[in-house]
């Protein structure tokens, strides 16, 4: 058997067709769910990039596995001296591919962009394409083409290939032109909504949307990305640009597919779709970025086409599941153990029988935007802050997600009852882990000590010059406020 696994960058599953998503953004993604298997609750553990892929590779929590940051002390997996022998990192994922016999290879900036060159532990191949993950999939796809001319006949190989369209900046190309002009929006975003993340503060609201909140100027140059949420004609084109990044990412997989049966081996090829996070869109006052741990920064698609149909054919898994269970499973069907070292449970005996395994809860992360740990349980998420990532969270915030997926009505101050019980599973959880840890201290807190998350520092130059840009924009009655919340975390 083949394995190819398709890893598209900041892809929110709301977005694809095949997850109920009214624009036709995906048709290549959908063919291939109503082939096998589709995962409808699938989390990364931790978020966004580093901590995501970290977790994933290693098959462990952030805070296990100790790479929760995108800059600082916290950025890098753990190495526990007592086991840093001639090889480290031997039980990470992509190892145990390579011990099942599959030829492993990559194309991907991932591992530059990040500095994190663990992600190449256990590739046989490794191909850089290069621009850091600003790489349009015209730059990225010739790489993984050419592999599968070199390699694609013979047997036994597990090919990565991540593509990078939807990702800020918005950069679809002209020539595809606007296949959702037509189309409305999401319908729940209304100009009450919209305003509300105009009148606040913080990185990704509506007056500096996507990663750039000292300076949104910089956008100017991508006509599909407005520098504001203005209005709902500058909402419907900042989702424009994001759909049709999705669509030109979703004709690469759809390129994939035919070169597969192009070669004669698409029959004989397991196809995975899935991404390192999803992307807010105006949920808790943040667009076009990943900087909170909720049901839509770290909730993925996952969706599972095996050639030969096991686990099903067009079936629905709607069970609580974290995206490195998924690489647990493939270790278990390829035929070898689960490294004992992991967070990760293989559900392969449930998936073959068509079945669920989720679990009872999860506990998801972010600690490079904001520092936040979540519960999701049953219908709820639980969402604790300890750094707001110069944003105005409350310190507890709950939402009943199959009601309100986009965390629009905050149950907190009503229903303590369900606060105590999220935090009661939070507290649980985390004695759990530290139990397991090879290290002392959680490097949540490592991250607290350097003055919070990389993105968004108290001690960095851009507070101060995110200070300056609320007091010319007419907030400085909120820039007042961020430096309380300053004085408080001290």
């Amino acid at each position: 058997m083949r394995i190819l696994h398709i890893d598209i960058d900041t892809l929110r599953p709301d977005h694809l067709g095949c997850y109920g998503y009214h624009r036709a953004t995906s048709p290549a993604i959908d063919a291939l769910a109503a082939e096998g298997v589709r995962f409808e609750n699938c989390y990364v553990s931790d978020s966004p990039c580093l901590p995501s892929r970290a977790a994933f590779y290693s098959g462990r929590c952030g805070i296990r596995n100790g790479a929760v940051n995108h800059g600082g002390e916290a950025a890098d997996i753990f190495l526990h001296p007592p086991d840093r022998h001639f090889r480290a990192l031997q039980d990470h994922f992509m190892v145990q591919i390579r011990k099942a016999g599959y030829y492993t290879a990559t194309v991907s900036p991932f591992g530059e962009r990040h500095s994190s060159f663990w992600f190449y532990n256990g590739f046989r191949e490794m191909v850089n394409t290069g621009f850091g993950g600003m790489e349009s999939a015209e730059q990225l796809m010739p790489f993984a083409l050419d592999w599968l001319d070199r390699k694609g006949k013979s047997d036994h190989w597990y090919l990565h290939v991540n593509l990078w369209d939807p990702h800020t900046p918005y950069r679809a190309p002209a020539s595809m032109g606007n296949p959702f002009e037509n189309d409305p929006p999401p319908a729940w975003m209304t100009e009450e909504i919209r305003r509300k993340t105009w009148d606040t503060y913080g990185p990704g609201c509506a007056q500096e949307p996507g990663g750039a909140y000292t300076d949104p100027s910089g956008y100017r140059k991508w006509p599909r990305q407005p520098e504001a949420i203005s209005d709902l004609a500058a909402y419907r084109k900042w989702i424009d640009g994001y759909d049709c990044g999705i669509r030109y990412a979703d004709q690469q997989v759809g390129v994939l597919v035919q070169k597969l049966r192009e070669m004669g081996v698409y029959e004989d090829t397991l196809i995975v779709v899935s991404s390192d996070h999803g992307e807010n869109q105006g949920e808790l006052a943040v667009y076009g970025d990943h900087q909170t741990a909720d049901h839509i920064t770290n909730r993925v698609p996952l969706i599972v086409r095996h050639p030969r149909g096991l686990g099903g054919r067009g079936r629905v898994d709607t069970g609580l599941y974290y995206q490195f269970d998924w690489a647990a499973t493939l270790v278990e069907m390829v035929g070898q153990s689960v490294p004992a070292s992991w967070d990760a449970r293989s559900f392969f005996e449930a998936f073959r029988n068509e079945q669920s395994a989720g679990r009872e809860y999860l506990v998801i992360s972010n600690c490079a935007w904001a520092c936040q740990r979540s519960v999701r349980w049953g219908d709820h998420l639980l969402i604790r802050t300890y750094h707001s990532g110069f944003k105005n969270y409350p310190e507890r915030m709950l939402f009943n997600i199959a009601l309100d997926p986009h965390e629009l009505n905050d149950l907190a101050p009503t229903r303590p009852d369900l606060v105590g019980q999220g935090m009661t599973l939070l507290d649980a959880w985390w004695a759990e882990a530290m139990r397991r840890s090879p290290r002392a201290v959680d490097p949540l807190w490592a991250v607290m000590r350097e003055g919070g998350p990389f993105h968004a520092r108290f001690t960095s130059p851009a507070f101060q010059e995110y200070l300056e840009r609320l007091k010319k924009t007419g907030r400085a009655p909120l820039a007042e406020e961020l430096l309380r919340r300053r004085r408080d975390l001290r």
